[in-house]
């Protein structure tokens, strides 16, 4: 009886989890025994590997053991899923069978899908995977060339991208030379929109800006051609660079969608923007799957920026099922055996037309007035209650479009006070003990804690429309947070009397009186 063992990993989420698998080859007393046997919690994709390795191996001149064989999954506790087992599934069962050797493979970690030809395939969540490998000590990788890029990223592996399993098997017996992947310098980025593209709408960059110096949630509604989605598109631009840490993180979650296979990596290092279309379903948008229960366009966005086209369009319960996600920046998808989380902090901007028609003038409205008033609470009253910034964008004039020259500030002179307001916050709660890095994450009750409450003269704005019930408890905490990300921007070491009138008017949409 042989046993081998090698090393896999197995993405659950967005955590990595490595996988140990096992083989266990032995003659069977049973004439005509060909059998394999899994045990652990492979799932479907893992139960068929069998079929691959088998047609791959054939394929590859190699032979498969015409005896029983055994196959452990461990953690047996913990669920495998996906084809990223493949390879080592093989070369586990060829090492049991004493037809292969294994001192090459015992600090390597094998992730590749093998095709029925033999080819090794890309599986998505390679950067990830391969940073927790690292982690537990492993010195070699052995993946696709698909992935070969990406996984080049990880510093400390000693990265091999063979075409074929024939070719790693005549590398594993010294018959031939594998090159290692050597990292290539990325290509320059392309560059951001540039806010200095948008023409008018002063008071929707303002807004932007906020949002983007506090973390804060936006609204925008106007007409076609007001510049909705251009000014939503710049605002990554005007956000301040991922750290490293951060761009790890959002890089590992778009490997996780494959994003990477075939074509070169290198780690996101501005915030990403997301733009689903209104069609998208709830397991598109939050993140799903049957087996492999990937990111959705939610978590894609984390870090970044999450724009909902024709908000008023979008199916409700599709849009309500954002409300949780953004309160606690995360995405948890339950499922029998286990349960996924995603992070998920991102500024949703939402944008809508006045009403159906979407005239440019309001004159030119053909709707009734049931309709129109109908139009925009088809978004829901507990999803716009997390909505911090409310702006109405008038039609463009014509002057602002036929002027040669534009007097915009360009998104660079922006993103500097909005990194200096972020800064400015960033070390306000760190001093406090805190580790909040903008000012939405800061719960209410901190803002209205003995430390941090400010003065009744002060409030007074906020104040009254609580009383009058204009707005709720939520909105009341989140008028504070928008005012502490004003005064950030305004060089305010506390929120002003006028900070709070700004950010309460910003809040409900309209003047006050």
């Amino acid at each position: 009886m042989g046993y081998a063992r090698t090393s896999t990993v197995c993405m659950i989420g967005a955590t990595a989890v490595m996988v140990t698998v096992e083989a266990s080859v032995f003659k069977s007393s049973a004439k005509g025994t060909d059998t394999v046997r899994m045990s652990g919690l492979p799932d479907s994709v893992v139960n068929q590997a069998q079929t691959r390795v088998r047609s791959a191996m054939a394929n590859s001149a190699l032979r498969f053991p015409d005896k029983s064989v055994t196959v452990n999954f461990g953690p047996a506790s913990l669920p495998t899923t996906g084809s990223a087992a493949d390879l080592a599934l093989a070369l586990t069962i060829m090492c049991a069978d004493d037809t292969l050797p294994t001192e090459q493979l015992n600090d390597t970690v094998l992730l590749s899908e093998l095709g029925l030809d033999g080819t090794l395939r890309a599986v998505p969540g390679t950067l990830p995977a391969l940073m927790e490998a690292r982690k537990s000590g492993l010195r070699t990788a052995i993946v696709s060339p698909e992935n070969a890029a990406e996984a080049s990223l990880v510093d400390g592996l000693a990265v091999y991208a063979p075409r074929d399993l024939a070719t790693l098997v005549a590398w594993l017996f010294g018959q031939t030379t594998l090159d290692p992947v050597v990292r290539t310098a990325p290509d320059a980025p392309p560059p951001l929109p540039d806010l200095a593209d948008v023409r008018g709408q002063p008071a929707a960059r303002r807004a932007l800006e906020i949002a983007a110096a506090g973390g804060h949630h936006m609204l925008m509604v106007g007409p076609p051609g007001a510049g909705k989605t251009m000014l939503a598109e710049r605002l990554p631009s005007i956000l301040p660079p991922l750290t490293d840490a951060e761009a790890v993180e959002v890089t590992s979650l778009h490997s996780l969608r494959g994003r990477f296979s075939g074509g070169a990596a290198t780690l996101m290092r501005h915030a990403p923007f997301e733009a689903p279309h209104h069609s998208i379903t709830m397991q598109a948008l939050i993140g799903g799957g049957t087996g492999f229960v990937g990111p959705g366009s939610l978590a894609l966005a984390h870090r970044g920026v999450l724009f909902v086209d024709e908000a008023p369009e979008w199916k409700r319960s599709v849009l309500d099922s954002l409300r949780q996600p953004l309160e606690s920046g995360e995405v948890r998808i339950r499922r029998a055996n286990t349960s996924i989380c995603y992070p998920a902090k991102v500024i949703l901007v939402l944008a809508a037309n006045p009403c159906p028609c979407a005239p440019n003038k309001p004159y030119d409205c053909t709707c009734t007035p049931q309709v129109k008033r109908g139009y925009l609470p088809r978004i829901s009253r507990p999803l716009m209650d997390r909505i911090d910034l409310r702006v109405d964008l008038p039609a463009v004039p014509p002057s602002a479009i036929l002027a040669e020259l534009s007097e915009a500030e360009p998104s660079e002179q922006v993103a500097k006070r909005v990194a200096r307001a972020r800064e400015a916050a960033t070390a306000r709660w760190s001093e406090a003990g805190e580790g909040w890095q903008c000012n939405s994450e800061v719960p209410g009750p901190a803002l209205r804690s003995q430390r941090w409450r400010l003065p009744t003269p002060i409030r007074k704005s906020v104040d009254d429309l609580l009383m009058k019930e204009r707005i709720t408890a939520r909105g009341y905490d989140r008028i504070l947070k928008l005012a502490w990300t004003i005064a950030d921007l305004r060089d305010h070491d506390r929120p002003t009397a006028e900070d709070i009138t700004v950010a309460s008017e910003l809040r409900i949409g309209y003047t006050l009186s």
